[in-house]
């Protein structure tokens, strides 16, 4: 089991209490009436890195008391342990190993993991909650994805809305185009270095890569959550699409782009849109939308193809 896995069980160990307690008011809801409505959020619920939608996507209104487990569980059989707080199962399929390699669920809001358990996590209106069951052999914590967009730009995250810094390194035309992408979206823009920012890093990876978020994606997946690589080529970086368990099965050309996201610890998400070249940047930018990136974790571009990352073991070319 995960050291983030470990932590998020013993930290729902409370939850047994709640439990019981809910149980003796009422069966439904703890007996303490569902609160106000707070809008309405999105469940979506996937496999393998969001390359198979395993229910067709629901949308409903939540009240001040619905958390993420709660949604889930009326939307879809589960089965749970720790008092309810851990989920076990969704529709029958459950937590395994197989060929010494270890698949469970995973659950993110507005694109980013949560280190609090889906029992205790309130929910506000505009959240997009999304339950992937995946091979986490390789990284056993996938911070940020990108296939929530247009969150955490228009709502924010964690409970809060936060201001998006487009860090530019390339060539101005790109940012701006960024800039729009994400004004469009329902960012609110600011300047780069304002305190609590997302920040969004634009430019080849040789002019990114010294930054220390974006440089984790260099040591793997475990390190940055990321199923890319980055590899020197003379006086640039040639990318490569890395396997579930964080090999590498694909040389993309010298064009190549790249959306990914990453999180360090509890500092503002990271995200990277970058490639092996200024061209590789351009076309990485292009897929700043939401029927490009949805339901994926990351997105390589090569050749004007679209490739979600991680590449499936033995899908390489």
């Amino acid at each position: 089991m995960p050291e983030g896995l470990t932590r998020l069980r013993r930290s729902r160990v409370p939850a047994v209490a709640i439990a019981l307690l809910c149980a003796a008011l009422a069966t439904a809801g703890c007996g303490f009436g569902a609160g106000d409505g707070v809008g309405e959020v999105s469940l979506t619920v996937t496999r393998d890195f969001g390359a198979e939608r395993l229910a067709a996507p629901e949308a409903e209104a939540v009240a001040e008391s619905d958390t993420v487990m709660r949604v889930l569980d009326r939307n879809l059989p589960i089965e749970t342990s720790y008092g309810g707080g851990f989920v076990d199962s969704i529709d029958g399929l459950q937590g395994d190993r197989r060929e010494g390699r270890l698949y469970d669920w995973f659950f993110y809001v507005n694109g980013l993991w949560s280190p609090v358990g889906a029992a205790d996590y309130p929910l506000r209106g505009g959240d997009s909650i999304w339950w992937d069951y995946r091979d986490w052999s390789a990284s056993t914590r996938v911070s940020a994805l990108v296939g929530a967009w247009p969150q955490p730009f228009a709502d924010g995250y964690e409970g809060d809305r936060h201001a998006t810094a487009v860090e530019c390194r390339g060539e101005g035309a790109v940012c701006a185009m960024v800039r729009s992408r994400l004004d469009e979206a329902g960012a609110t823009l600011t300047r780069p270095g304002a305190r609590g920012a997302i920040r969004v890093l634009v430019g080849p990876w040789a002019r990114l890569r010294d930054d220390p978020a974006a440089a984790a994606l260099e040591d793997g997946p475990e390190a940055s959550g990321i199923y890319v690589d980055f590899v020197r080529e003379g006086n640039a970086y040639g990318l490569q699409g890395l396997d579930e368990g964080g090999e590498p099965v694909r040389r993309l050309g010298p064009d190549a782009g790249l959306v990914a996201a990453t999180r360090r610890f509890d500092a503002p998400p990271v995200w990277i849109v970058s490639g092996s070249s200024a061209a590789g940047v351009r076309a990485a930018a292009g897929l700043l939308a939401a029927d490009r990136l949805k339901d994926r974790f990351a997105v390589a571009t090569d050749a004007g193809a679209e490739i979600p990352l991680p590449i499936p073991g033995g899908a390489g070319g």
